[in-house]
């Protein structure tokens, strides 16, 4: 077993920005010319979360506005008493959403859904620069 570990960065806006990193997934396994893998997706941070999404005006609103619903911004949470930062909403759905994702290499692409697209939602209450990690084992 062989892994490659690549990382890039992405700078965001915070406060539930989708951002589509499919792209910079994909020039991170492609620059390896491998035909078979398992490609994981991982983001560091407790307030950011990778995940699958069609990445289309309407899920872009739909996605904000269901989390809203299961951890909604104007509650309070513990977390902001313990350290008065105002982002508890920002870890609880940044844990419901996780942190990964794994997609596989078959034939040299990536298995992707025609309409699926790797996405970065960063949820805290600020910008912020995420590192993502990709990891490929062959």
């Amino acid at each position: 077993m062989t892994v490659i570990n690549e990382k890039f960065s992405v700078n965001t806006k915070g406060n539930t920005d989708i951002i589509d990193i499919t792209q910079k997934v994909k020039n991170a396994v492609y620059m390896h010319s491998l035909q078979n893998a398992v490609v994981h997706v991982y983001v560091a941070g407790s307030t950011v979360s990778v995940t699958n999404i069609e990445f289309e005006p309407g899920l872009l609103v739909d996605l904000p506005e269901a989390l809203d619903r299961i951890a909604p911004t104007d509650t309070d949470y513990h977390h902001d008493a313990t350290w008065h930062d105002g982002n508890g909403y920002a870890h609880v759905r940044a844990s419901i959403v996780g942190n990964s994702t794994m997609v596989p290499l078959i034939d040299g692409a990536l298995q992707l859904g025609q309409w699926q697209q790797i996405v970065l939602v960063d949820f805290d209450n600020k910008s912020r620069t995420r590192t993502v990690y990709v990891q490929i084992v062959y």
